[in-house]
């Protein structure tokens, strides 16, 4: 199960060329993990770094296609996989039927002191309830 949000690509995002810098996907893909935890894992950032983070340990991007200013995207995030204290994601960006980027992410749940830390058993249940098998295979 995917989480979906769409991303009209402003002005703010380009280049003088009106194409995307490259740097505003991955303030795109923070925006879309920020907006699943707090749509749908119920834990808002301003929540969860009360008390600790949620570092990016590892992040590979491959750019299919340029985006330009107006570009309607429609940005895709799905859990891959979950560890004791991580969580692997993949992030699609699309345009019509067109990929933009493909992003694969762990992130680390990690305590105030910086220390990985085990997943709630909220967290851990909801982002279970979301794996696919088929998402292994994007790892």
């Amino acid at each position: 199960m995917a989480f979906i949000i769409k991303q009209k690509v402003l002005f703010k995002h380009c280049d003088p060329a009106g194409i995307v810098f490259y740097p505003r996907y991955f303030e795109m893909i923070n925006d879309v993990v920020e907006m699943f935890f707090s749509d749908v894992l119920q834990r808002p950032f301003e929540e969860l770094l009360k008390n600790g983070g949620l570092p990016t340990a590892e992040i590979s991007t491959r750019f299919h296609s340029p985006s330009r200013h107006g570009d309607c995207l429609q940005i895709l995030l799905e859990p891959t996989h979950l560890g004791h204290s991580s969580m692997g994601v993949v992030v699609i960006a699309m345009c019509n039927s067109e990929e933009r980027f493909t992003s694969s992410l762990t992130l680390v749940n990690v305590d105030s002191g910086g220390k990985s830390c085990k997943w709630d058993d909220a967290i851990r249940e909801k982002i279970t309830s979301m794996l696919s098998p088929d998402m292994e295979k994007v790892k």
